[in-house]
C-alpha cells in the first residue's frame, strides 16, 4: 500500500502515531515489542498504522529505538 503517512503526538497519552489511513475500530492489533502497536487491516493484513508509547521517554533515553516496519521512501508531487 503506497499512502503519504501523517505523524501525530498526543502529548496526554505520550503515544507517537504514524498514520497511513484513518485508523477504524475494524482494524486487528498487533504488539510489534518494546511498546509499538501496529493497526492491521483486517482484509489485506498490512500494516496501516503505529503506534509508539511512551513517545517522550524515548527521546530523553541515550540510545536510538527502531520501529520494526519496513518502509519504502518516495516524494510524492
Amino acid at each position: 500500500m503506497e499512502a503519504k503517512l501523517k505523524f501525530s503526538y498526543d502529548r496526554e497519552a505520550d503515544i507517537l502515531r504514524i498514520d497511513a489511513v484513518k485508523p477504524y475500530p475494524e482494524q486487528e492489533t498487533e504488539e510489534l515489542g518494546d511498546d509499538v502497536i501496529a493497526r492491521i487491516s483486517p482484509t489485506t493484513g498490512e500494516i496501516e498504522n503505529v503506534e509508539v508509547l511512551f513517545f517522550s521517554t524515548r527521546l530523553l533515553r541515550e540510545d536510538l529505538f527502531e520501529i520494526p516496519v519496513l518502509a519504502h521512501f518516495k516524494k510524492t508531487g
